[in-house]
């Protein structure tokens, strides 16, 4: 008999409960081998205990062993097995399990919620409807602990207005009951019916907590929601909640939504206790705001962080930041850092550097990277298809779609974007037509704006533009003004003008946003001669009030990224640049003449 047969079993239940909550298995483990040769095993309060500690622990096939061999076992034996099923992931097996115990005992309002959690992680709409039915027969379904567990389930399934009637039918709401009704709302694509929720919840007197906000704050993506926005920010900080991690993480990402990269990182920069999400979501705003050389230069002070552990998202982050300014330089250093410290390879990384080469020309490096890893899925195959089809290799993109439809996988409306661009810029115009209709006809992928872009593009290139101005009239989107611009560049490239007049006179009825189609028409006329009407066009880009958006390069000098754009000389350096190209016996008085 070993010291712990002095013990009572409630002193022993207790030291089982310390595992439990600390996770503690080692020491568990040997809590139950010695309450095994104590002869306490059939005890079921010190047995549910060691069945509790093995689950809270995550080793959920011993919890299940001990449960199979209990002699007795009680109402806290089958909810600590259910629930443990539920925490290690395992939601079938948990509801297999509940439908096993029967109503002997009767389920309390802490194990009928598990079992309905357990058919919301499945998505099993009829078993959770049964589940609502028992707990109305056993006068559970009023209870807030069940109702909220009922109220998740049917919005994951997409059951609303079934939500919306426990939620209704609740007589004691709290934030729990709250929080459920607005973030189901806000995943079912009801972003103003949340809204009203959460301004039911604070007319009630109940304070919003930050599972309240990041619902609320996940409304707000649309122009018109700015000013909402703003106002719930106002509110945690009221509350001191923008300072937490948590909290903070969701603003940023609301106000990179709108473009509003400087307020995104005075809230990034208040947050107190910043951990590695906090840094992986102000660079994924910067990329989204497209200012990607300060994506990059958060990377760096992040490196500096000697606290913070770089996940797979960072790198992932960093790499698309490379490929926004072809930085293939600083896409190098991150690609070498990766093989000296990790060994195990992330297939979203692996991703992001397939597309990093691919943005950045190596095209050599993107098949390099793409034949080393270790697993391809889906996105592997359409980055490395983009890649071959962007610069111009076509049949090599088609090849690969070949490769890949061969290892069993199905392609996506992605997939079919590049295999499109891939026979525009190739001028394989029957492979891009052959594609465009297989995708409903075989895939059952509906074509969308995209994707008839390409096509009419494809079209439009080849000089087939009478076939393109057909194929218009044959799909919805031949008025959007995309496909229209698309196809009146091509009529300037093959000096079309009666169709290019046509297409014009279309686009002109559009509120237009963008000078191209008054600059591509004037273009048009000027190639056929056309002067009186080249004047005309201009005169009409003049009294639309819109301004041509300047062009400009990008180049990489010693990792920096250096913007030169036309007529903007306001360089640091433009001095010595000048004097650089008059060395070079460059037209400097013509070129400069601004200056």
């Amino acid at each position: 008999m070993g010291i712990l047969s002095l013990f009572a079993p409630e002193t022993i239940g207790f030291l089982l409960h310390h595992c439990s909550k600390t996770k503690a298995f080692r020491y568990g483990t040997s809590l139950h081998a010695s309450v095994v040769k104590s002869g306490l095993q059939s005890d079921v309060i010190v047995c549910n205990h060691i069945l509790n500690m093995y689950a809270k622990c995550g080793n959920i096939t011993f919890a299940r062993k001990v449960f199979d061999g209990m002699s007795e076992r009680n109402l806290v034996s089958w909810s600590a097995m259910v629930s443990g099923y539920g925490q290690a992931e395992e939601p079938r097996m948990a509801i297999d399990l509940f439908s096993k115990m029967g109503l002997v005992p009767v389920p309390n309002e802490y194990l009928l919620a598990s079992a309905i959690s357990a058919c919301a992680s499945l998505l099993a709409l009829t078993q959770g409807q049964q589940m609502h039915a028992l707990s109305v027969k056993i006068g559970y379904s009023f209870i807030s602990f069940v109702s909220n567990s009922l109220i998740s389930m049917y919005m994951k399934c997409g059951q609303c207005s079934d939500a919306l009637t426990v939620f209704s039918s609740t007589s004691e709401l709290n934030s729990v009951s709250y929080n459920a009704m607005i973030a189901g709302l806000v995943e079912n694509k009801q972003p103003d019916k949340g809204f009203e929720i959460y301004r039911k919840m604070c007319q009630q007197g109940l304070v919003p907590d930050r599972f309240t906000f990041v619902g609320v704050l996940g409304i707000c993506s649309t122009a018109d929601d700015l000013s909402r926005g703003m106002q719930l920010h106002c509110q945690t900080v009221k509350l001191k909640l923008d300072s937490t991690p948590f909290i903070g993480n969701v603003i940023i990402t609301m106000y990179s939504k709108f473009g509003m990269l400087e307020e995104a990182q005075k809230v990034f920069r208040l947050i107190e206790e910043k951990d590695v999400i906090s840094w992986n979501t102000l660079i994924t705003a910067c990329s989204h705001c497209d200012d990607h050389a300060k994506g990059l230069s958060i990377f760096k002070e992040m490196t500096n962080v000697i606290s913070l552990w770089l996940d797979d998202f960072t790198y992932a982050s960093a790499l698309a930041a490379c490929a926004g300014i072809a930085s293939v330089r600083h896409g190098k250093q991150i690609h070498a850092h990766l093989i000296r410290t990790k060994l195990d390879g992330d297939v979203g990384v692996d991703n992001a550097l397939v597309n990093m080469y691919a943005k950045c020309g190596c095209i050599g490096y993107t098949q390099n990277v793409f034949n080393k890893m270790g697993s391809h899925n889906l996105v592997s195959w359409n980055s490395i298809i983009a890649g071959f089809g962007n610069h111009g290799h076509g049949a090599k993109a088609l090849e690969l779609f070949e490769q890949m439809k061969g290892v069993g996988l199905k392609p996506d409306s992605v997939t079919f974007i590049a295999l499109l661009t891939a026979c525009n810029h190739a001028g394989l115009v029957d492979e891009g037509q052959a594609y465009f209709n297989s995708m409903n006809e075989i895939y059952g992928i509906a074509p969308d704006i995209e994707h008839f872009s390409c096509l009419i593009d494809l079209l439009g290139r080849a000089g087939r533009l009478k076939e393109a101005v057909e194929c218009m009239k044959n799909f919805p989107f031949g008025h959007d003004p995309v496909v229209l611009v698309s196809l009146l560049s091509a009529c300037r490239l093959h000096g079309d003008v009666l169709i290019g007049e046509h297409l014009a006179r279309k686009l002109l009825k559009c509120e237009l946003v963008t000078t191209s189609p008054y600059v591509l028409l004037s273009n048009l006329y000027a190639s056929d001669g056309m002067w009186n009407c080249v004047a005309e066009s201009r005169k009409m880009l003049k009294g639309s009030g819109l301004k041509k958006e300047p062009g400009h390069s990008l180049i990489e000098v010693k990792g920096v990224v250096e913007k030169f754009t036309i007529g903007d000389f306001s360089h640091a350096r433009i001095e010595q640049i000048v004097h650089i190209l008059k060395t070079l016996s460059w037209e400097g008085d013509k070129v400069f003449s601004y200056y």
